[in-house]
């Protein structure tokens, strides 16, 4: 493999220019610089979009009598059971119900631990009841202050503290203060490798190439933006049609292909598919203007030209992972629009169409949250992996992250870091023009739901998408809530199967076979041609233990042509095995 792998894989002479960005004026760029400083102070969040929300809700507090008669007149009730919950009968034969797991412990019931917990449970919904329902307040800002008082709360939870968590002081007594000590030298040991930006500790056992994305297979082709990866076969017959994953490029593309006992690639290909998986580059400055059609033109399309060289003649299995899901949606409509038919099935995982619901993110983008981050990557050309990995922190409750801290720091616990965790921390960076246009298009405007998104000059629309869908939801996403993916049923007449996975937004997809507590829902309904609400779904359909992967299976079987004997080549006809680089490839180490 030459040094230089364009050389090897040169990009097509038609393939398409990205254009150059329009210069912007002095004045416009005066204005970039000044929020580009003003991010170095604030950790990316916009100061602007903060303060609004907060004088939305102060504006129309104060302009609501009754809602502030209302608020004196709980904080009062609230004051009055803390008291009664305080004396000791009270506190005997009532004890205040867990407003989580981490307060169920018996030690919980005893005084003073008990009343503290009341009073972190009265703190926590007078203040929800505070931040909601103020009249003539913007929904968005009201999500947002109410999201931000329970984090401010849950900060102040009592069971955050060693002196008012009973379980700490237990750990303590028992183990005459080992704990603390070590749980002091995990700390230390935390802040130096963050100092040093080094990974958690226990993820050096965790190596690309060695312990993860260890699938067998081959780069069979390469351009500037992708590596395509053919994996190799291991069963004698193989169904015809190939399938295509396009996964999302925010992160590296071995989250389906994490450790072979859970690795899903490695499970599609031993179910007898001929399984292509993009990996894309790690883009830096130089790249800040490439497009979100630069994604599908050279991304998505360009992969399945290739696939299509090497498979000709047959059609394909596309399946598209959280953004990467969206670009096939995109793609998918643009060549419905072209009537190109080389698309046998279309599989959506954990992927929005849809984003008048988006989850956790749609807290922070706004109007002027997306200005300040256009003016952040205007400034350095693209967002960096930790100002990414700070906004997705950011939407994690407080109390999930304070649990840790208490395991590991107070009771002397440190977790062993899996293979999941180990891809979490392996982040990518966003160009920026890309991802300016993912958030004001998509995000902001909802162009592709609208039906007013432009490819090529021309609207494409989800309806002319005839393909039939397999689409994944999870219970517990925050990043692409289930009832937000559910609306793909809205937009397109397609026949479509939707499976809601328990799990979050990735635990949910690395759902392998023989995981303890996994389930999965199915429609329990015939099918009828009729669409209904995701609520209406969830009434009807049916719970099944275990993992959603075989009944994905036994969909793509049934839209499968017979088996055939595999091909062991990998590559075009007629390449050169040992021209290949054997997989993961070079572009998913890149840092």
């Amino acid at each position: 493999m030459p040094d230089d792998p364009k050389r090897r894989f040169p990009i097509p002479a038609d393939a398409p220019h990205t254009p150059a960005q329009q210069v912007d004026s002095p004045f416009q760029a005066l204005n970039h610089c000044k929020e580009a400083l003003i991010a170095t102070v604030s950790g990316g969040v916009s100061p602007a979009a903060a303060s609004l929300a907060v004088w939305d809700w102060w504006i129309h507090l104060y302009a609501a009598p009754g809602k502030q008669l209302e608020l004196i007149q709980k904080y009062g009730e609230a004051l009055a059971s803390l008291a009664a919950h305080a004396t000791p009968y009270r506190a005997a034969t009532t004890p205040a119900k867990p407003v989580a797991p981490r307060y169920a412990s018996t030690a919980w019931s005893a005084e003073p631990f008990n009343t503290w917990r009341h009073a972190y449970q009265e703190m926590r919904h007078w203040w929800s009841e505070a931040t909601g329902g103020v009249p003539g307040m913007t929904a968005h800002h009201a999500q947002l202050l109410s999201f931000c008082a329970r984090q401010c709360c849950d900060a102040f939870a009592p069971a955050n503290f060693p002196w008012s968590n009973p379980d700490v002081i237990a750990r303590t007594l028992s183990t005459q203060g080992q704990n603390l000590c070590v749980g002091w030298t995990n700390l230390v040991s935390d802040l130096q490798r963050v100092i040093e930006k080094r990974p958690e500790a226990g993820l050096e056992h965790f190596k690309v190439g060695e312990t993860l994305a260890v699938t067998p297979g081959a780069v069979v082709f390469r351009n500037a933006l992708i590596e395509l990866i053919q994996y190799a076969p291991t069963t004698g017959d193989v169904h015809p049609e190939p399938i295509l994953i396009t996964p999302a490029w925010i992160m590296k593309y071995y989250v389906l292909d994490l450790s072979p006992g859970n690795s899903l690639i490695r499970y599609l290909v031993s179910q007898g598919y001929t399984v292509f998986c993009i990996s894309w580059r790690n883009v830096d400055a130089q790249d800040r203007d490439l497009t979100l059609d630069d994604y599908r033109s050279l991304g998505f399309m360009a992969a399945l030209e290739a696939v299509s060289r090497i498979r000709p003649g047959q059609r394909v299995h596309a399946v598209g992972y959280c953004l990467g899901g969206t670009l096939l949606s995109i793609a998918a409509a643009t060549m419905a629009r072209q009537a190109d038919t080389r698309l046998a099935t279309i599989t959506l995982l954990a992927a929005q169409t849809d984003f008048t619901e988006p989850g956790g993110l749609g807290l922070y983008i706004d109007a002027s949250e997306v200005y300040f981050l256009e003016s952040i990557m205007w400034a350095q050309g693209y967002l960096s992996a930790d100002q990414m990995a700070a906004a997705f922190q950011a939407l994690r409750p407080i109390d999930e992250t304070a649990e840790r801290a208490v395991r590991t720091y107070l009771m002397g616990e440190r977790a062993k870091p899996n293979d999941l965790v180990a891809w979490n921390a392996d982040s990518t960076r966003m160009p920026y023009r890309m991802h300016a246009e993912y958030l004001r298009k998509l995000f902001l405007n909802n162009e592709l739901a609208a039906g007013s998104y432009r490819v090529d000059g021309h609207v494409i629309a989800l309806r002319n998408i005839r393909t039939p869908i397999f689409a994944l939801g999870a219970d517990r996403d925050r990043i692409a809530p289930w009832r937000s993916v559910f609306k793909i049923h809205n937009q397109t007449d397609a026949q479509i199967n939707f499976v809601l996975a328990s799990g979050g937004h990735n635990a949910g997809i690395v759902s392998e076979p023989g995981h303890a507590g996994r389930w999965y829902r199915v429609s329990g309904l015939p099918e009828n041609g009729l669409r209904s609400g995701p609520d209406e779904w969830l009434e009807s359909s049916l719970r099944r233990e275990g993992s959603w992967w075989p009944e994905w299976i036994a969909w793509l079987d049934a839209h499968s042509s017979p088996l055939v004997p595999a091909s062991t080549s990998l590559g075009e006809p007629g390449a050169d095995p040992d021209s290949l680089e054997p997989a993961p490839g070079s572009y998913v180490r890149q840092h």
